[in-house]
């Protein structure tokens, strides 16, 4: 199956552009486009994208997104608005998807079912609020939120990545000096022990024997770190391990309480602004557990929609589960009596971004001086063990 551009004309003579997907040859797409009332004048096979093309960045959907609000909200009709989009793109990839999504609303599509064959690029979220947006009438509303969260999502994992840049640079560097060092300075060293026929310590001969090790079997390193991956890759894809991990990563020291607060920001932010423009309770839960990612938190929800449908409140369902802060389930509580939940869960989410930012920041603080005298004690080691025969050499001479 191939993607074609084409251009065709109607009965007046009126052209009209597009692409059409899975379609196997021009003849084909001549017969289907014939179906439909229209003669086909030019068509172009589209190379394919690869997977590398297919890359496409968070911030260029949000920019995508913050546009599509804006020529919505100024009369603009929805396929003319996502045809802009798709000239503006600069990613061939993304240009093709918005091209697809385009099609499909020109033949009846909703835009829920439209966006969603491309979730992976749009999220459930996304296409959750459109279709609370189109069928509330509140599609700018919808799209402009919708943009606003995915930016903030964004925010917070790009705080959380260059919050951790540092101790992984440190780690790497620590691997690169001893790498140097056990490769480059343990074998002049070794040769000279073997002159003076000095007694080796154990520390000296298990790092001469990394040494040797490194010299002539060098090639197995990256082959195991390659099979590493793969096996980890395949255990991931267990649902047992999988969901091990997940309940892990709530209860890991240091992390724990960090990774909580991240999945219950997420949770909370996303639950909280898909029922403020009409989607209901049930499927607001369903959408925000799969934005949460977590096995652990997938099942907290399942009981949580149960709870709800038995006729429990919103805050009284999350008072059951202590993933939750108490300052979330007061504010869900108090936003239920004042008839403002998605608003309160909404502030919860706020509150909890500032603490997650509070508390990467202590982290790092204490985790630079820390990871400082790991590198420096395990560079330090390799150094005495390779000195220790020159010292009881030098003691031994005295």
């Amino acid at each position: 199956m191939a993607v074609y551009d084409y251009t065709a004309k109607d009965e007046n003579g009126d052209k009209l552009t597009g692409i059409y997907n899975d379609i196997d040859n021009v003849a084909v797409l001549r017969e289907e486009l014939s179906k439909m009332g229209y003669a086909l004048v030019k068509a172009r096979r589209r190379k394919n994208l690869g997977i590398r093309g297919r890359r496409i960045k968070q911030s260029e959907v949000v920019t995508s997104i913050y546009r599509f609000a804006e020529m919505y909200s100024a009369g603009l009709s929805i396929t003319r608005c996502i045809e802009v989009l798709e000239e503006q793109s600069e990613n061939p990839a993304f240009g093709h998807i918005l091209a697809d999504v385009r099609q499909s609303i020109e033949n009846g599509s909703s835009l829920e079912s439209a966006f969603g064959k491309y979730n992976d690029v749009f999220s459930d979220f996304f296409t959750g609020m459109l279709e609370a947006g189109e069928s509330g009438g509140k599609l700018s509303e919808a799209l402009e939120m919708s943009a606003t969260y995915i930016e903030k999502r964004m925010y917070i994992r790009q705080k959380i990545k260059s919050a951790f840049t540092y101790p992984v640079v440190v780690i790497v560097i620590c691997f690169v000096v001893v790498s140097c060092l056990v490769a480059f300075v343990v074998p002049v060293f070794s040769k000279m022990y073997d002159q003076f026929n000095l007694v080796l310590p154990a520390p000296t001969r298990a790092l001469v024997g990394l040494s040797v090790f490194l010299k002539d079997f060098w090639w197995t390193i990256p082959i195991i770190f390659v099979g590493a991956a793969i096996i980890l890759r395949q255990l991931f894809r267990n649902p047992n391990i999988r969901a091990r991990w997940d309940f892990f990563k709530l209860k890991m020291p240091i992390l724990g309480k960090l990774n909580r607060m991240v999945i219950v920001s997420q949770f909370t932010r996303t639950f909280g602004m898909l029922i403020s423009v009409g989607v209901s309770v049930i499927r607001a839960l369903e959408v925000a557990a799969k934005v949460g990612n977590n096995h652990k938190m997938t099942e907290i929800t399942k009981e949580i929609q149960e709870s709800i449908e038995t006729g429990h409140s919103i805050g009284g369902s999350l008072e059951n589960y202590d993933i939750f802060p108490p300052m979330i389930i007061q504010l869900a509580i108090a936003g239920e009596e004042a008839g403002e939940v998605a608003q309160m869960l909404t502030k919860g989410a706020e509150f909890l971004d500032k603490d997650i930012d509070r508390i990467m920041k202590a982290l790092i603080v204490k985790l630079e001086p820390a990871l400082t005298v790991i590198m420096g004690s395990i560079i330090g080691l390799v150094l005495l063990a390779v000195y220790l025969p020159v010292f009881d050499y030098m003691s031994k001479l005295k």
